[in-house]
């Protein structure tokens, strides 16, 4: 490698560590207000995209360990760490899918109706504007740096934006036509993509050597 390159590569690394660190203070802050308004309003899928939030700060706390390890020594290999935080996101996701199925049972069972989605209308609108952003600055990176950890991670943003859209789907049909049951429709939207998304964690952490 020139030194041109690597001038170019450790640019690059910054950029990752600082998409890394956004990646985790933007989930975060999502996180914490879509799951108080939909606690707060009872509204299913709100509540459960903010769950998947938390889940989004996992997998970006596992970039942001890789970035650090590789910049001080590009020569390591993969820890442990990035294994076992693989596993820990992609059983949330499962816990995930299976708390929401469950609440999402009941609610058919019993016709509750949230009370309110608006918040659910603006979070998702912001959401899937930032992601995008995100996911493209996370592939131009990963491409750059021929990292797959990175363009997984871009996947996983990716899948955060089907998400946001199966969110504003359901906000807006319950908006303009008070039919709860969509709710709970909603819910099993961010159920598939819960199982999509947990079993390929477990997948790249099985594919990671010990």
């Amino acid at each position: 490698m020139t030194t041109l390159s690597k001038i170019a590569a450790n640019k690059y690394w910054q950029y990752a560590l600082w998409l890394a660190l956004f990646t985790i203070v933007y989930n975060l802050a999502e996180g914490l207000v879509s799951v108080y308004f939909g606690a707060h309003d009872e509204a299913l899928t709100l509540f459960g995209f903010g769950l998947d939030s938390f889940i989004e700060v996992l997998s970006g706390a596992g970039i942001l360990a890789m970035v650090l390890r590789i910049r001080q020594d590009s020569d390591a290999p993969r820890s442990s760490f990035e294994r076992t935080a693989l596993r820990i996101t992609g059983s949330s996701f499962y816990l995930l899918a299976a708390g929401l199925g469950l609440t999402a049972i009941y609610n058919l069972w019993t016709g509750h109706k949230p009370s309110t989605t608006l918040p659910g209308l603006l979070i998702s609108l912001i959401s899937i504007g930032f992601m995008w952003l995100l996911v493209a600055a996370k592939r131009k990176v990963g491409g750059a740096l021929g990292s797959a950890p990175i363009l997984s991670d871009a996947n996983c943003s990716m899948v955060c934006i089907y998400m946001s859209v199966v969110l504003l789907a359901a906000s807006l049909v319950y908006q303009f036509t008070g039919f709860g049951f969509v709710d709970s429709l909603g819910a099993a939207g961010l159920i598939y993509f819960s199982i999509n998304e947990g079993r390929e964690a477990f997948e790249k952490a099985s594919g990671i050597d010990e």
